[in-house]
């Protein structure tokens, strides 16, 4: 259900994406990736990464937040919590953009009882049709994923990311999920509790993309799971809602070589065998990430990238990520 919504909410983007891509005469992105990532030493992974992440940044429309960031008060007001047996469960609101003209945000938090802090923290996103509390459902496709790493003693964010319009003058709607995520880490660093070092974020399809754009661009993020995500730009182009798309993304880079600016940082892609060749489809992820080990090759140290082939759809493999996170985050 929530998937044909997606779908018919999408239907508008994707009919005038494509009539303009026929009517600019547009070439393959094979032949427009000017920034693909080639082979080299560690120091020319990382130059390629700033340069590839300042370039992206201004594409976005966010440059000039990420140049003020840190001066922009959060102003945090508490309005909501629940004491449970393992951790208390909490609904903030917290400044996104500067507050004269900005706009504020709600996020949900959950804080462990225990032991003692400081605790890691994992950023949950969710997809097209969600919402902040969609992670922490157990019944659905995201397992319970926010819920269940609560219970393990992690703290846990999330905030509200599927919206279809932009709600400031001169940004991109891909840049203002992306900006609301960061001040989400800012928010996390803010917290005494929090383990600066050892924040992470796991997202679910819409979700698993914004995971991708996170630990991309924000490198205070220590590890990533991108669910239901990693193809090729090619297959989006054709059934998937075109709100990832944006002027100037195809004619500099492919989704592997925003995955490859999280290197070598721990990455996990998850991709299920019963995804449909339309959507997410098993052929195509291992194709790109066979292209994301080569820059976590260079860095010499590939076990830190791994795809999660499960059995199942659309869908988080709770196992697989609880267990990457106990590796990455809890005993790093």
């Amino acid at each position: 259900m929530k998937r044909h919504f997606f779908i018919i909410l999408c239907l508008g983007a994707l009919a005038g994406f494509s009539m303009e891509r026929a009517a600019s005469g547009q070439e393959p992105a094979a032949e427009r990736r000017a920034m693909k990532y080639a082979p080299g030493t560690p120091k020319e992974a990382l130059l390629w990464q700033q340069e590839v992440r300042t370039r992206i940044l201004s594409l976005l429309k966010m440059d000039d937040l990420i140049a003020i960031r840190t001066s922009i008060a959060l102003e945090p007001a508490l309005l909501k919590s629940e004491r449970l047996d393992d951790f208390t469960r909490q609904e903030w609101e917290i400044r996104s953009t500067p507050s004269r003209k900005g706009r504020a945000i709600k996020i949900a938090l959950t804080v462990p009882h225990g032991p003692k802090p400081p605790y890691p923290a994992v950023v949950s996103i969710h997809g097209h049709g969600g919402s902040r509390s969609s992670v922490y459902d157990s019944s659905g496709i995201y397992k319970g994923f926010a819920e269940e790493l609560a219970g393990k003693g992690y703290v846990t964010i999330a905030c509200d990311g599927g919206q279809h319009r932009i709600y400031e003058r001169g940004r991109t709607l891909m840049g203002e999920r992306l900006w609301d995520l960061i001040r989400c880490v800012d928010f996390l660093h803010s917290l005494a509790y929090v383990d600066k070092g050892r924040i992470g974020c796991a997202g679910l399809s819409l979700g698993g993309e914004m995971a991708m754009w996170l630990g991309a661009m924000d490198q205070r993020i220590a590890a990533v799971v991108s669910a239901g995500f990693l193809t090729e730009m090619d297959q989006m182009e054709q059934n998937h809602c075109m709100c990832w798309k944006f002027d100037g993304l195809r004619e500099l880079v492919d989704f592997a070589d925003i995955y490859s600016m999280i290197a070598p940082r721990p990455l996990q892609c998850q991709n299920g065998i019963q995804e449909p060749e339309t959507q997410f489809y098993v052929p195509l992820a291992k194709k790109a990430f066979r292209e994301i080990q080569v820059i976590y090759k260079d860095f010499g140290i590939l076990e830190n990238a791994e795809l999660d082939v499960h059995e199942g759809g659309h869908e988080i493999d709770l196992p697989a990520l609880l267990q990457f996170f106990e590796k990455a985050l809890k005993n790093p």
